[in-house]
């Protein structure tokens, strides 16, 4: 499991605390934000690679023109496990975050829909993705790779169509 950044341990100020100041300051009987700030500042939290795969998958997911996530096998796999009962779709089938202390960087493979402007479907992917790992998770993203592994055309059927179509039971 990964970690994320621990905050600075600074004052509304911005200037840097010693232990001692954030002592004083907790003890100091004032209950206000500097209470607060050092309470902030007391742990670590980590957030899991899967997490943040997780939060890119969605907001990829939500971008007009974007069709899928995956390679074609990994769709394939993935329309199988999900008509295993009990197992959900996979949000995060087409990405693989690193995750480092401070920093994760992000690839991912889509399938566009035929006629969008890949440059624009892919620019628009990594500011939605960018935006919320950001706000969600206070890391820094430092590179969103994005590979296009297919163009859905418009006369071709789903593999998630095709496996509902045929009866569970024959």
């Amino acid at each position: 499991m990964s970690e994320t950044s621990t905050r600075d341990r600074s004052d509304a100020s911005g200037t840097e605390k010693s232990g001692t100041d954030r002592t004083k300051a907790k003890n100091s009987g004032n209950s206000g934000e500097q209470g607060l700030g050092a309470a902030a500042t007391r742990g670590r939290t980590t957030i899991a690679d899967g997490v943040v795969e997780k939060i890119a998958g969605l907001a990829a997911r939500d971008v007009v023109g974007v069709h899928a996530m995956g390679s074609g096998l990994a769709r394939t796999f993935g329309a199988v496990r999900d008509r295993v009962p009990g197992s959900g779709k996979s949000v995060s089938r087409g990405v693989k975050a690193e995750v480092g202390e401070v920093q994760t960087a992000l690839d991912l493979e889509i399938v566009v829909e035929y006629g969008v402007s890949i440059a624009d479907v892919a620019r628009a992917v990594r500011e939605n993705v960018i935006s919320a790992v950001e706000r969600m998770t206070g890391l820094e993203v430092v590179e969103v790779n994005i590979a296009v592994s297919d163009v859905k055309l418009p006369d071709e059927e789903d593999e998630d169509d095709e496996q509902q179509d045929k009866p569970r039971l024959q």
